[in-house]
């Protein structure tokens, strides 16, 4: 299995404002655009997304749309959702389905979504995002702002938010 290293070098990943390392390798410009309330979208994106041993958390954020991720090679990585009524929920992406680990999960848009590397070097994944991602339809989370909508998962709140500082808000 190649390192973390390796597959940032072989995929031409770039560092994400969430934390990890993307690339787009995919977006529907051969289809016309689907209209949002935020504006005209791509009808879908992709990317490859990689947490690795050094950035291995992808700090709380919301997307307006809906994302499928799909889990490739390496370590698993767990997700932590909270949806708008409250409700926490967990999921662990992976090859390992005897250990509960799921190889696709879908995450809603408008579902607050953490995640970090469950253990080892690193774990790649996909996601496939219909309407196609913006960076002006993600939010990064503020911890004073999660902790009022979700006084009762604080700890977990505060573990994954991105540090705050001059850069620290997209789109």
């Amino acid at each position: 299995m190649p390192t973390a290293q390796e597959c940032i070098a072989a995929r031409g990943l770039e560092p994400h404002v969430e934390g990890g390392y993307f690339r787009r390798t995919f977006q529907a410009d051969h289809r016309p655009p689907t209209t949002t309330p935020a504006g005209d979208r791509f009808t879908l994106t992709s990317i490859h997304y990689l947490l690795t041993h050094w950035s291995p958390v992808g700090h709380w954020h919301l997307n307006r749309s809906d994302i499928l991720h799909f889990h490739h090679h390496g370590d698993p990585i767990t997700y932590h959702l909270l949806h708008p009524d409250g409700r926490y929920e967990t999921a662990v992406l992976g090859q390992d389905a005897g250990r509960g680990e799921v190889l696709t999960l879908a995450v809603p848009g408008g579902v607050w979504k953490a995640s970090h590397l469950t253990a080892g070097d690193h774990g790649l994944i996909s996601e496939a995002v219909a309407p196609g991602f913006d960076f002006a339809d993600m939010t990064l989370g503020r911890p004073d702002e999660l902790v009022a909508l979700f006084p009762d998962h604080e700890d977990l709140v505060r573990r994954y938010c991105r540090p705050e500082g001059p850069d620290s808000s997209a789109g």
